[in-house]
């Protein structure tokens, strides 16, 4: 049997397009994500220092086995910054996209049934939103709402609200149609019950393999806004705000903002890596 007639075969043999196999790139993604979750929940058992300590005396010092990533310009530890500082980025993010998910599906699903006049007006305040980039539509709110990291999280979850609407709402006008729920309203099921326990949760399954791609972009969104400095403020360790820190230094200390640079870009990679994967096996090409 040829390699082309096994469609999982020809799957794992699939490279991407750095040559390197999915199946490959996919585990690294998740022993990227499985640290950065150990780094978030227990930053303790990695970090070596404190990380709001500060020594005058050691600052600006190189990556050495003292200190892994160097110290910054007043002497923190910027190793044990950057783990403690997963909790806060990697929390803001999901936080963020948890509760875009919960309203879009809500709003969505609702459209989704709602008169016709309700339904418009609802996508075309998602047309509105969706016409501009989610991290200028957050960097807007947070204008509004005043800087903070409670402010972030709205920013970014108002930012990301639409695209879950919009599927929410296709979802649900193609789950209602469907030959089980037709059934279900066919032998005398309650239509509001046929909605929540047939249609709900395939809308709510084809939104978390969404969520799973939208965590990267929380995360960057997030970054973003506290490297503006509108979100965590000084001394708080957060990947976002040590970015804005060492970038007036790189030409002699590179290592303060290179580290949490390297942090974001393989978190926001890793989940995006994983996100397609299981959107790949949702839509059946994997």
């Amino acid at each position: 049997m040829s390699v082309s007639a096994r469609p999982d075969i020809a799957w794992r043999m699939r490279a991407s397009p750095q040559g390197i196999p999915r199946r490959v790139l996919l585990w690294v993604a998740l022993v990227v994500l499985a640290v950065v979750a150990v780094m978030a929940l227990f930053p303790q058992l990695i970090a070596t220092h404190d990380p709001l300590r500060t020594d005058v005396r050691a600052a600006l010092e190189a990556p050495s086995a003292a200190h892994l990533f160097g110290t910054d310009q007043s002497g923190r530890d910027v190793f044990s910054r950057v783990v403690f500082g997963a909790g806060r980025s990697v929390g803001i993010g999901l936080l963020a996209t948890a509760l875009a998910l919960v309203i879009g599906l809500v709003v969505g699903a609702l459209s989704g049934i709602a008169p016709r006049a309700v339904d418009a007006t609802v996508m075309r305040i998602t047309d509105v939103l969706l016409a501009f980039p989610e991290f200028l539509v957050a960097l807007v709110v947070v204008a509004v709402l005043g800087p903070g990291p409670t402010n972030v999280a709205i920013a970014v979850t108002i930012a990301a609200v639409p695209v879950y609407v919009r599927l929410a709402r296709v979802q649900t006008r193609s789950l209602a149609l469907a030959e089980h729920v037709e059934a279900a309203r066919i032998l005398g099921v309650p239509a509001m019950r046929a909605f929540v326990r047939h249609v709900v949760p395939g809308v709510l399954g084809s939104l978390s393999v969404l969520a799973t791609i939208g965590i990267g972009s929380s995360i960057l969104a997030a970054a973003g806004l506290s490297f503006l400095g509108l979100g965590p403020i000084e001394p708080s360790p957060e990947w976002g705000l040590m970015l804005s820190g060492g970038r007036n230094v790189l030409g002699t200390a590179w290592w303060i903002a290179v580290f949490p640079g390297v942090a974001i870009t393989l978190t926001v990679v890793s989940a995006t890596i994983v996100g397609r994967s299981l959107r790949a096996r949702a839509e059946g090409r994997a």
